[in-house]
């Protein structure tokens, strides 16, 4: 996908065409701040993914991807989809807002799990899960989610936005709370993780700050 130049949008922000012979990069930014420039979306997400997995001796039990949706994200996502909807003016515009106004809700990572006893991927059901999820922020804390639901969309949609999503793999949406006395994404902030665990053991996805990402706010 491409677009020419750059484009105005929302705040007197701009908007990053996607472009760039030899492939677009992106860099991690944990600020928080909503970026000034909305980066290549497939650059992006391919950024704020994180993979990992989990074996026991001679048996894989689970491959793990999580994509962090992060202001960089939102802001890259937001503009990929006014590009194929080809709207321009006061409709990216709203595009872009309401991608904005997002991040002040819950955290959100979209977990793509996939687990050779097919028992065993059940984030869905809370509590009762073979599964313990926790975000982790600098100091060590944990933080619970607020809630965990299937991602019920096709699987070839799934894919579009998240191209770690496996052929076997289950799409789940974790929700944790974004207490602003505690931000997870801060000024300060180096490295967000997200812990798995279960009684057969446990596994980490890192997110960690880029040299320069948030130079001139992006």
């Amino acid at each position: 996908m491409r677009a020419l130049g750059l484009v105005p949008f929302v705040l007197g922000l701009f908007v990053l065409g996607l472009s760039g012979c030899g492939g677009p990069q992106a860099k991690r930014c944990l600020s928080g701040e909503w970026p000034q420039l909305a980066e290549d979306y497939e650059a992006t997400t391919d950024a704020w993914t994180s993979k990992t997995g989990l074996r026991d001796q001679y048996q894989e039990i689970l491959e793990l991807a999580g994509t962090f949706k992060s202001p960089q994200w939102r802001a890259a996502r937001a503009n990929r989809d006014a590009y194929f909807r080809g709207v321009e003016g006061a409709a990216r515009e709203q595009l872009m807002t309401q991608a904005h106004a997002e991040t002040a809700g819950p955290y959100e990572v979209e977990l793509m799990v996939t687990t050779w006893d097919r028992r065993e991927n059940d984030l869905d059901r809370g509590k009762k899960s073979v599964w313990h999820i926790a975000l982790v922020d600098e100091q060590g804390n944990e933080i619970e989610p607020l809630e965990i639901v299937k991602d019920k969309r096709p699987a070839h949609v799934i894919r579009a936005d998240f191209p770690a999503f496996g052929e076997f793999a289950t799409g789940y949406i974790a929700r944790f709370p974004n207490d602003p006395s505690k931000p997870v994404l801060g000024a300060s902030s180096q490295r967000v993780r997200l812990r798995m665990s279960s009684p057969r053991g446990g596994v980490w996805l890192t997110w960690t700050a880029q040299a320069n990402a948030c130079r001139a706010g992006g």
